[in-house]
């Protein structure tokens, strides 16, 4: 799907949500989230592009796969993170979105531990 596509159904699925929130909030809620997940999957095929064009680059530059693999998790982390943040928000409950933000900057933060330590190394090599 092009973009235009994807900006009609999230516009008319943020109307249509609006419009049974007056009446029925919870349809609203579920309409949103229904979108959301249309949306979410959509994306998720061009994501594929993305990890291709990694995986080509990791082949070309010759890094360990490790690191390759844990950047692509922080990145899974936080496209998750923030769409189920989102939701959260949007149905008002921004106490367990923000949860969901500090757990993924955590979860983040730990996967990036083996790459800064490899880091840390590599400097230390350098300098002595």
């Amino acid at each position: 799907m092009g973009i235009i596509q994807i900006a009609c159904i999230g516009v008319m699925g943020t109307l249509l949500a609006l419009q049974f929130k007056s009446t029925k909030n919870e349809y609203g809620i579920y309409l949103g989230i229904a979108v959301s997940l249309v949306l979410f999957f959509s994306m998720s095929k061009k994501l594929s592009i993305i990890v291709d064009t990694i995986n080509t680059i990791s082949g070309l530059i010759q890094v360990d796969k490790a690191y390759i693999e844990a950047i692509l998790k922080m990145l899974g982390v936080a496209y998750i993170a923030e769409f189920a943040s989102g939701i959260c928000r949007d149905a008002g409950y921004q106490t367990i979105s923000s949860q969901i933000e500090i757990f993924a900057k955590l979860t983040i933060l730990a996967l990036s531990m083996p790459i800064l330590k490899a880091l840390l190394l590599t400097i230390q090599e350098f300098l002595s």
